[in-house]
């Protein structure tokens, strides 16, 4: 059974065929001509994605930044319940640990 794989496949395969040809079939000014373009295409591809991820690290600091203040104005307790949930996590099981021992000391001595 042939499916959009093998169809994909065989298509991408005769390109690269015809590509094969036309380039063999070039003088060596128009091989230079056409590297140098792929190259300069490549290195214009690069410079945007570098600026692309620049204005993602910048987009979603300022996104967190605003978010956090949004979150303060609405909920003026935000702050502290976003501590007291994501806060020092051994802080607390050290206090819950030293409540525990306490609690034994206390039952030993009853």
């Amino acid at each position: 059974m042939v499916n959009n794989k093998h169809i994909a496949t065989f298509i991408l395969g005769a390109l690269a065929g015809l590509a094969a040809g036309k380039y063999t079939s070039m003088s060596d000014e128009e091989k230079e001509k056409m590297m140098n373009n792929l190259k300069e295409k490549a290195n214009k591809l690069k410079d945007d994605a570098t600026a692309s991820a620049e204005q993602a690290k910048d987009y979603f600091s300022e996104l967190a930044t605003k978010g956090m203040d949004s979150l303060k104005e609405h909920f003026p307790g935000a702050e502290k319940w976003m501590q007291d949930l994501f806060g020092n996590k051994k802080t607390d099981t050290a206090a819950t640990d030293t409540g525990a021992a306490a609690d034994k000391a206390t039952d030993a001595t009853s």
